[in-house]
């Protein structure tokens, strides 16, 4: 087990997943501890920052890496931990945007309407706490919000020699945008080329359900992963575990297609870990799944698919237990779950 620490200079974030030399080279139970910016680069610290006028497009929601991961080769998994998760400031920020988030007429869905303001807010991060203060900007409304630090953008190099803005999600992963990423939480990610090339960034102190307006509380993290591969198991989608249920997630437009993706490989999955029927284990999910969506404003929307693992019948843990191991290494570690 060796643990890499990674800090890059602002000429080195990275903007797309693939297309890009590696920052440092991983194997299998290291532990990576990652400093990642925020989705502006650090550059919105108030009110008057617009990110129109502060921030070049489209150099947006950056990420830190890619790593190359020894021995990944296109039909391996990869499993990724998230062991910590700690907000680098004591603020973090939000924003509207023109013709950008789900209640605006978009690219996609054009209107008549006039754009949204485009407007900053600034929330106060309390660490002892666990607070996330939000501030209204027209009235002196302001309340605390639980602070649950996710790491909203994590991916890997697509296949076919793609480079794929950091923007968008897909099988690859990339920006995902779902809470559910969390420390805690393990990811497993299908290998599409050669070294897999591990990026992530884009932390938020929390996000509502579904992101509605396209931005989360964006804040600069060091994030603590341990990394597993398991040679010779595809993963065509993005899935996740944690200790008490399991996840498939899908992303496409429209928001249907993202949710029948989530559900089918989270059907085929629980009936190939259990032995339960397919249609069994369809009937199952649909009365006792969840559907937590993570965005519906990016290039392709996010809905994941869950059921707790306790009513499921006993199997074999997944992926030959990888979710165990990589929490029982960063626990020995001293890189437990939380903050």
């Amino acid at each position: 087990m060796g643990k890499v620490t990674y800090r890059p200079a602002r000429d080195e974030l990275a903007y797309t997943f693939g297309a890009r030399l590696p920052v440092a080279h991983v194997c299998t139970g290291d532990i990576l501890e990652v400093f990642t910016e925020d989705c502006f680069g650090g550059l919105v610290r108030g009110p008057a920052d617009l990110p129109s006028q502060v921030c070049r497009m489209p150099y947006l929601n950056p990420v830190s890496g890619p790593f190359f991961v020894e021995d990944a080769e296109p039909g391996d998994t990869l499993a990724i931990h998230i062991a910590a998760i700690t907000p680098a400031r004591d603020w973090g920020v939000s924003t509207t945007f023109p013709h950008f988030g789900a209640l605006t007429s978009t690219a996609h869905t054009a209107t008549l309407q006039p754009p949204l303001e485009e407007r900053v807010w600034m929330y106060g991060i309390d660490r002892q706490a666990g607070t996330v203060r939000f501030h209204a900007t027209a009235s002196d409304h302001e309340v605390d919000l639980p602070l649950e630090p996710m790491i909203g953008t994590i991916g890997v190099a697509p296949g076919g020699f793609e480079a794929r803005s950091t923007i968008v999600p897909d099988t690859h992963g990339g920006n995902l945008d779902t809470s559910e990423l969390r420390p805690g939480t393990t990811l497993y990610l299908g290998v599409k080329m050669h070294g897999a090339m591990l990026a992530l960034g884009d932390g938020h102190a929390r996000q509502g359900q579904g992101e509605a307006c396209g931005v989360g509380v964006e804040i600069a993290t060091t994030t603590t992963l341990a990394v597993e591969l398991i040679k010779g198991v595809p993963t065509v989608w993005p899935r996740l575990e944690t200790d008490t249920s399991v996840m498939a997630v899908g992303c496409a437009r429209p928001l249907e297609d993202a949710y029948r993706i989530a559900h089918h490989d989270l059907v085929g999955w629980t009936s190939s870990l259990t032995g339960l029927d397919a249609l069994d284990a369809y009937q199952l999910i649909s009365q006792a799944g969840r559907a937590p969506i993570g965005n519906v404003c990016d290039p392709n929307y996010t809905v994941l698919a869950a059921v707790d693992k306790a009513l499921l019948p006993a199997f074999g843990e997944a992926y030959g237990g990888a979710h165990h191991r990589l929490r029982q290494l960063t626990a020995t570690a001293g890189q437990g779950a939380g903050y």
